[in-house]
């Protein structure tokens, strides 16, 4: 989905410093020159017009089909376009750059209308939301204000293409904003250095023009940076969506179409007339016809960047079939005018809107509300807030003023949402420092148990704390455990396995994982050391085709590994749920299997002599665990599952354990079932003796598994009969 695709520039009113939207004139020329003479920019309406149905594609496809439309791309290569039209007129014309001047200016253009989108979502946060996306809203607010939220998703590995867009960030969208303005600020250097080397070399040829110099700059921008587009989007597309090195190459077209626009407009009136069409059907079509959401944004984007490219080359025909006289229409350059404000308020309105109606999706109606509802606050914002700040003459005639209007909204954001996060870190603390009796969690469950704990303490971890709940408690691997193979991506390790008195080797995904919490602590007691061999989504077996190839390559490179190095017994996870409600026609038996390939998958360990612990996987709530306590309280009986809903009545293990009780089995296989842990009396719980059990649907919390830890440990021992 190109779904939060950052305000761009090019959304708004470019303004090279106080003027309005430009574009360079292809028909003038300046002789003598080896290129045309870069002409004073001028407004040009079918730019506005490209603009309102560039807006269109991206609010159409988030709204109601969830892929990438191009309507990004087409916002960055026009941006890059009027910025290098302005400053080529300006250095031709012996102007000076003003960069400290231009960064203000334009960051005070900017900011507004970002300023009060972005209050806007953290009040909506604050009333709407649950407290578990509080964090990543404060992050996200952050990253934008300061122009890295495209780093932040890149990091964060964000799934731009999720089908549940309510699950997704309100302020998602801001990356493309965070992009372009970091070439807001490259560009004008490049541009800067571009005219020094004009000047050094035009002593020797005077009659070289400036056009010529940033042709070749911006050639080796858009070679250098679409030649990594397409290595990183092959290797790594999560990351080079949000990449600014991957992207560059569409700002640089945009500018290489600035300086050539005087060669390639000189084309007849029949041409210019077919190929604004062309470009604008090819622009259209682009989200239809392509299946392009793992491809962006590698050379598949230049399908909307070059259609977008044939569109402004086309240019202002004055021919009555010309496309520039549907782009220049008055209802098409009044969204245009709108579509930086419609562009940022369109998703957030849809993120706030399926997340409070438990949506993945909208339907037709629900789609048209959201896009009626941005559409009014466009407007609003637009006249409201964008054109007074546009036509404040005050701030500009000094750059202390400048300064001081941008450092003030930044502060309109910075300072309530500093006095927020105080506030939740100090609620966070105040949790921390509960006794442990307030939260015993599993002990809970040990019969006879008496509470003994304040009834009314919060529940621990925090919906705010989440984040950090993840198991994490090893240290990276070593003394001859490291990993050897790229395709084995995690590797943690507790307890020193050249001292300790059994070892133990974890291999799964992350639902082995989270029980590391547990075990840790049953190591350190027993001097047991344990390292954990893990790959997200990929359950421990031998090859079958219901796994992808990079997990059946894992676990090919896994089994090797657990086979060449000590240890005593390997923990695995025998069975596999599925979500509660994953099928219309269901039984508890149909959700829960045992692991594909999973007795031929262990057989090697058990023919080495290595001990194998078959655990029985957890239960998955159909429903965000910590999203319902925080609406409905800990005590909600909305959150609650009857066990029998969730698992098995009968382990789909007992087969297999019956063969390793007729000895059927190369060696010994240990059975481990932790599920009375999390459905006491058959009930699965979300909060077990004021701990919060799962972190989501289907992980657990490190605090509720590391109370489990008696339990577990006595458990582990008795099937390995340690």
């Amino acid at each position: 989905m190109d779904a939060a695709q950052g305000r761009t520039p090019a959304i708004v009113r470019y303004q090279p410093q106080e003027g309005g939207e430009t574009m360079s004139d292809p028909r003038r020329y300046r002789p003598g020159t080896e290129t045309p003479a870069p002409s004073k920019p001028h407004y040009r309406p079918e730019v506005q017009g490209l603009r309102a149905f560039a807006v269109l594609m991206v609010v159409t496809y988030h709204v109601w089909l969830g892929r990438v439309s191009g309507g990004v791309d087409v916002f960055l290569l026009i941006s890059a376009f009027l910025l290098t039209s302005s400053f080529a007129y300006k250095v031709s014309a012996g102007k000076p750059i003003g960069l400290l001047r231009y960064w203000l200016h334009r960051f005070k253009s900017l900011l507004p209308a970002a300023v009060v989108v972005l209050l806007a979502v953290l009040l909506a946060t604050a009333a709407l939301l649950p407290r578990t996306r509080w964090g990543e809203v404060f992050e996200q607010t952050w990253s934008t204000l300061f122009y890295t939220q495209n780093w932040t998703l890149a990091r964060e590995s964000v799934d731009y293409y999720a089908e549940n867009h309510g699950a997704a960030s309100p302020l998602q969208h801001f990356w493309s904003l965070s992009i372009q303005g970091q070439v807001f600020i490259l560009w004008p250097l490049i541009i800067g250095a571009a005219a020094l080397v004009w000047k050094l070399l035009r002593k020797a040829r005077p009659q070289l023009g400036f056009g010529s110099v940033l042709a070749v700059a911006f050639g080796l921008v858009f070679i250098g940076s679409l030649t990594y587009s397409i290595h990183i989007t092959s290797t790594s597309q999560s990351w080079a969506y949000f990449d600014t090195g991957a992207r560059l190459w569409e700002f640089a077209l945009g500018s290489l179409l600035a300086v050539l626009l005087p060669h390639i407009g000189q084309l007849p009136m029949a041409v210019r007339v077919a190929l604004g069409w062309a470009g604008l059907l090819a622009m259209l079509s682009c989200g239809i016809l392509l299946q392009v959401q793992q491809q962006f944004p590698g050379y598949i984007a230049l399908w909307p960047t070059l259609s977008a490219a044939a569109i402004i080359t086309a240019g202002r025909t004055g021919h009555p079939f010309g496309v520039d006289r549907l782009l220049a229409a008055r209802p098409l350059t009044r969204l245009g005018d709108l579509s930086y404000a419609l562009y940022l308020w369109h998703w957030p309105i849809l993120v706030i809107y399926l997340s409070v109606n438990r949506l993945n999706e909208p339907d037709f109606l629900g789609g048209l509300g959201v896009i009626g509802l941005s559409l009014g606050l466009a407007w609003a914002t637009t006249k409201g807030v964008e054109t007074p700040f546009h036509g404040w003459r005050w701030p500009t005639l000094r750059r202390r003023r400048l300064g001081l209007i941008v450092g003030l909204l930044v502060g309109m954001v910075a300072m309530p949402l500093s006095g927020w996060q105080a506030r939740v870190a100090a609620d966070e603390t105040a949790a921390q420092s509960q006794p442990k009796l307030d939260n015993p969690g599993a002990a809970s469950l040990t019969p006879g148990y008496e509470p003994t704990g304040d009834p009314e303490a919060m529940v621990r971890p925090l919906a705010t704390q989440l984040s950090g709940e993840w198991a994490n408690y090893g240290g990276e691997c070593g003394q001859g455990y490291e990993l050897t193979d790229p395709v084995m991506e995690f590797c943690q390790m507790g307890g020193d396995p050249q001292t300790a008195d059994q070892t133990i080797i974890v291999l799964g995904d992350s639902h082995a994982q989270h029980w590391t919490s547990a075990l840790d602590q049953a190591a350190q007691k027993n001097n047991w050391a344990w390292v954990l061999i893990n790959r997200n989504a990929c359950r421990f077996g031998a090859e079958d085709p219901s796994r992808d190839a990079e997990c059946n390559e894992f676990n090919e490179v896994a089994t090797d590994y657990v086979l060449n190095h000590e240890a005593d017994a390997v923990l695995t996870l025998g069975t596999l749920t599925q979500a509660y409600g994953s099928t219309d026609e269901r039984t508890p038996a149909d959700e829960e299997t045992v692991v594909p390939g999973y007795e031929e998958g262990i057989r090697p360990f058990l023919e080495q002599g290595k001990q194998v612990i078959a655990m029985r996987d957890t239960p998955r709530f159909g429903l965000g665990v910590p999203e319902c306590v925080d609406l409905n309280g800990p005590d909600s009986e909305q959150c609650q599952v009857p066990r029998d809903e969730l698992i098995a009545a009968d382990s789909p293990l007992d087969d297999l354990h019956a063969e390793a009780m007729r000895g059927e089995l190369p060696g010994d296989l240990g059975f481990l079932d932790m599920t009375s842990e999390l459905c006491p009396d058959g009930i699965c719980r979300p909060v077990i003796g004021n701990v919060l059990v799962y972190l989501d649907k289907s992980h657990l919390t490190k605090t509720y598994a590391r109370s489990t830890s008696e339990v577990f440990e006595r458990r582990l021992k008795s099937a390995l009969d340690w």
